[in-house]
């Protein structure tokens, strides 16, 4: 489990809780991470070849260098194929030796950057929301909590009538909340904390009627 099961129950405590006071459902959705990166690592990679590339070419003496060593330290010149093929070798090795490296998924996740993750985690949000949360009520008052725990990014997303009303400035109590008390290593105390917050926005607009039900899941939902 990402979360303990004390977290679950206080995020699951919470939601209820908040749905109280309004006809807004709230969903909550933990994940590790939202994307792999794969393409970044292999961004890196390509850069890594052209800048060993783009050295070789300020410094052909190397190549030069290397051709007396490894192969004649008695020729008069080297030849064009010998540059090639050793300009050819060197640019694979740091390709290969790059991409191998940023297998390592914390690596990765370090170099990746935060524009890419913050673009990332919205995108798997806005994909999470439309799946499990967007117009799955009667009013159309579905809100998404999403958390990517390895971004240390979350994102609020919320339904049709909800945001007709409510503007995205408005979710900042919430993520005031919860970003600190990730980075502190409480996620699920976090969430709940945002659930109240979001709970709030959503009794000042959508307050509870008579005839409300529960129409989406309580539960933290990991992934």
């Amino acid at each position: 489990m990402l979360l303990s099961e004390a977290d679950h129950a206080a995020v699951t405590a919470a939601v209820a809780q908040a749905e109280l006071t309004t006809d807004g459902e709230i969903v909550t959705v933990v994940a590790k991470q939202s994307d792999a990166y794969h393409d970044v690592a292999l961004h890196w990679a390509v850069l890594a070849m052209f800048l060993a590339l783009a050295f070789l070419a300020w410094q052909p003496g190397l190549l030069a260098w290397m051709h007396a060593r490894l192969v004649d330290n008695w020729a008069e010149s080297v030849p064009p194929s010998w540059y090639l093929t050793a300009a050819m070798i060197i640019a694979a090795l740091k390709f290969l030796g790059v991409r191998l490296l940023l297998a390592i998924d914390g690596l990765r996740m370090l170099l990746t950057p935060g524009s890419t993750k913050a673009r990332r985690v919205r995108r798997k949000a806005v994909q999470l929301f439309r799946t499990g949360a967007e117009k799955r009520t009667k009013a159309a008052t579905g809100v998404l909590l999403y958390l990517s725990l390895d971004e240390r990014r979350a994102e609020i997303i919320a339904d049709e009538a909800i945001h007709s009303k409510v503007t995205p400035d408005v979710w900042g109590a919430a993520m005031a909340a919860l970003l600190p008390k990730v980075k502190s290593g409480k996620p699920g105390e976090g969430m709940a904390d945002a659930v109240a917050q979001i709970g709030l926005v959503l009794a000042e607009h959508f307050p509870r009627s008579e005839g409300d039900t529960n129409e989406l899941p309580d539960r933290l939902i990991e992934l």
